[in-house]
């Protein structure tokens, strides 16, 4: 695929950047019009979401050293070198929702509610996210001789003029219909944090599952599986446990009605 889509003078459009720009900009759009339906504060939602990016690009970019170890503790000069480049997604994840809570925590927010509206576009932007790495040829997939495959010509990540398994559209397909499915698990939500769990469980699950399809396999691993895969383990089982206390007490405060 080509990731420079368009080049005027010094500047150039990135395809990779502009997903991810596009991503953004229909997140806090969604999550500020959701606010507003549910009587929220939007005013506090852009200023809530660009402090989540800070704190999981932060997050994102420490998991990646951490998986990384060995190459820094061999040439500490690694992770200057990859400053700019190598993020793990559930760092940015698991930062982004410890950013929010703190965040939450400082304004005297009900961090739930915030959490329930802003998460469903968290996997809005991670599906144009996903367009942006098919362009740009990152996270791909493993080599294959079946006919849905995609051959990248001038990648810089992705394995040159070989048929590939085209994992980055099925993450983007996966991360759309999850908006999807959590939108309208919010409309009918009895309880603040179901959707939030909910977004933990299916986003864990979906990506387990992709990871099988995944040939970068530099990103790690902890045994067979890889890094991604058992970081999905605990943050499926923690949305499971959310989901059953939250359950829990919304049957509780039925009863006490």
């Amino acid at each position: 695929m080509k990731n420079e889509l368009l080049t005027i003078g010094p500047f150039t459009v990135y395809g990779y950047g502009l997903m991810i720009a596009i991503g953004i900009v229909a997140g806090c759009l969604t999550a500020e019009y959701r606010a507003r339906k549910q009587s929220l504060d939007s005013d506090q939602i852009f200023p809530m979401i660009l402090w989540c990016l800070l704190g999981g690009f932060f997050a994102a970019k420490i998991l990646f050293w951490i998986t990384e170890w060995k190459a820094i503790a061999e040439d500490p000069g690694f992770m200057m070198e990859t400053l700019s480049s190598g993020f793990v997604v559930f760092g940015g994840i698991i930062g982004g929702i410890f950013t929010g809570w703190l965040y939450c925590r400082i304004k005297k927010l009900t961090f739930f509610k915030y959490a329930d509206v802003i998460l469903p576009s968290v996997a809005l932007a991670q599906g144009f996210g996903r367009i942006g790495c098919f362009l740009a040829g990152c996270c791909y997939g493993k080599e294959t001789e079946g006919i849905l495959s995609v051959t990248f010509q001038e990648s810089a990540y992705a394995p040159n003029h070989v048929a590939l398994i085209p994992a980055q559209l099925y993450s983007s397909e996966l991360d759309f219909l999850h908006f999807f499915l959590l939108v309208m698990i919010a409309r009918n939500k009895k309880s603040d944090g179901q959707v939030t769990a909910c977004y933990l469980i299916f986003y864990s699950v979906g990506r387990f599952i992709i990871e099988f399809f995944r040939g970068d396999i530099i990103r790690g691993s902890v045994g067979v599986l890889s890094t991604s895969q058992f970081i999905s383990i605990f943050t499926g089982i923690a949305g499971v446990v959310m989901i059953i206390l939250v359950s829990r007490r919304t049957a509780e405060n039925e009863a006490g009605v």
